[in-house]
């Protein structure tokens, strides 16, 4: 994994209305875990978000400058929060590493190659697992993962026990976890039964006539024999 540079400073108090102020003042507020305690931070997002930008995962070593010191540390990006509604990035969390200490992180799984399902069977390819829990030394932090799945069939599950790790990274999941699959496509003949049981289920209403109350129906025989006899009487 390539190293990025990020200054960041010191910052003073927490909580809400210092987060408001700093954002106001183009920061976001973030905190350094890692040493004796943690420390609060103010960060430019524009600097996090073109660290990030076109990776396929969030995790990302980091050689951190404090603004007005001289040395470095070494750091990886924990976690990014953002505003659900603007996207904007509202927080920071930054890990602090060394060098020679294996790390706990997560990377991104990226599929190689075109599934033989999906070439020959027109099965439809299912991402199942899109990261994959690692630990490795910091300075061997992969940027992703590949899965062949160029082999596999509609059915057939591509498990974490068949991916390659590299040189020097574990794989945590437990290897009978499914990664990729390739699904069955609805075929036509199955989408026109359900389409056909849909329209019988939707049979238009019948009006019919409306049947005489037992006192209207009286009425009415009554009226017809009097036109009946006024006639007879003609």
């Amino acid at each position: 994994m390539q190293m990025q540079e990020l200054t960041i400073k010191r910052r003073e108090g927490t909580g809400k209305q210092v987060a408001r102020r700093l954002r106001r003042g183009g920061v976001v507020p973030g905190v350094l875990y890692g040493g004796a305690r943690p420390e609060a931070v103010a960060v430019d997002p524009k600097a996090v978000l073109r660290i990030i930008h076109g990776r396929e995962g969030s995790t990302q070593l980091l050689t951190l400058t404090f603004d007005g010191d001289s040395g470095t540390r070494l750091a990886i990006i924990r976690d990014l929060q953002f505003d659900p509604v603007s996207e904007r990035l509202l927080h920071v969390d930054l890990q602090e590493v060394q060098a020679d200490r294996a790390i706990t992180v997560r990377v991104a799984v990226h599929p190689v190659g075109e599934a033989a399902g999906v070439r020959e069977q027109k099965g439809i390819l299912q991402i199942v697992l899109h990261e994959l829990e690692i630990s490795c030394l910091p300075t061997q932090i992969p940027e992703r993962i590949d899965a062949d799945v160029s082999r596999l069939m509609i059915g057939h599950v591509l498990t974490v026990g068949d991916l390659t790790a590299p040189e020097g990274v574990r794989i945590l999941n437990d290897r009978g976890q499914a990664v990729v699959t390739v699904a069955a496509p609805m075929a036509e003949e199955e989408v026109a039964p359900v389409v056909a049981a849909a329209a019988a289920t939707a049979e238009p209403e019948v009006l019919t006539e409306r049947k005489p109350k037992e006192g209207e129906e009286a009425a009415a025989t009554g009226d017809e024999g009097k036109k009946a006899a006024e006639r007879a009487k003609k």
